[in-house]
């Protein structure tokens, strides 16, 4: 069966990236990233994207993350781990299965975050999980002096 998917135009360029392996498609993602981030440089000194949760020969995450960082001059710290796999928790729709998968999954090295304002960036948001536990886990045991976070587009459910 096909579908007749509509997507605005930056989630159309991120659908090349991330399920095609376009990498053509990263610079209009990221200029538009950092033209609006360019506003708000002073209320983040550093970029964490978000551990990606499958091996891809392209990590959209990834190349947006350090793109955005080149352009703004602003490092892009790799200090998320997991300490689990992270693929399954895309299988969950349950929002408390999620949460509970989430429990304990990241884990953060503080030598890089402690003190800092951060920028904690994925490519898309679908219900918070994620970002809510690593945030947890910067602000915790990372000890970062704050948290704000970008995606560039969110799933079509809440789930």
């Amino acid at each position: 069966m096909q579908f007749d998917t509509v997507r605005p135009e930056i989630a159309e360029l991120l659908y090349r990236l991330k399920n095609r392996a376009d990498r053509d498609a990263a610079g209009p993602i990221i200029e538009t990233a950092a033209n609006f981030l360019a506003r708000h440089r002073d209320k983040f000194d550093a970029i964490v994207p978000v551990p990606p949760s499958l091996q891809r020969a392209v990590q959209p995450v990834i190349i947006l993350a350090e793109g955005i960082g080149n352009t703004l001059n602003v490092p892009v710290l790799s200090c998320i781990g997991t300490t689990r796999s992270a693929s399954v928790l895309k299988n969950i729709t349950d929002p408390e299965e999620r949460r509970k998968h989430g429990e304990g999954l990241y884990q953060v090295d503080a030598i890089q975050t402690r003190g800092r304002k951060l920028l904690l960036f994925d490519d898309i948001f679908r219900s918070g999980t994620t970002m809510n536990a690593i945030t947890d886990v910067l602000l915790g045991p990372g000890q970062a002096a704050c948290v704000r976070a970008l995606t560039i587009t969110r799933t079509r459910s809440n789930q």
